[in-house]
């Protein structure tokens, strides 16, 4: 199962917007994460830790960003965005591999702008 979290054991539930941009020659590329009002920024998550980064983790292991930063509206914390950048070609496929487990897990599509 593919999944998303932040603190390490601690699935986040809500789905994010990923936007993903890619170099003209396909080597680099980033991946935009946006989640609104996800679990880990629920009262009831404090007890579970800090958030140390963005773990992608699935059956080949994980991909880590440290890129993590919380949105504020009215001084209250609203949002998530995370980056993770793609060094090569070989990260960018196994992102991708990630990326179609985690849509298959969360029924969810892909859509080229």
């Amino acid at each position: 199962m593919a999944v998303i979290q932040f603190i390490t054991g601690v699935n986040e539930t809500v789905v994010p917007d990923i936007s993903l941009t890619r170099s003209r020659d396909g080597c680099t590329g980033t991946a935009t994460f946006r989640f609104d009002d996800p679990d880990i920024l629920k009262s009831s998550m404090e007890q579970q830790g800090d958030i140390t980064g963005m773990y992608l983790k699935d059956e080949e292991g994980e991909i880590i960003t440290r890129d993590v930063n919380a949105k504020f509206i009215n001084g209250k914390p609203r949002g998530i965005e995370s980056v993770y950048i793609i060094k090569s070609p070989d990260d960018w496929d196994r992102f991708m591999r990630f990326m179609e487990r985690y849509c298959i897990d969360n029924n969810l599509k892909f859509t080229k702008a």
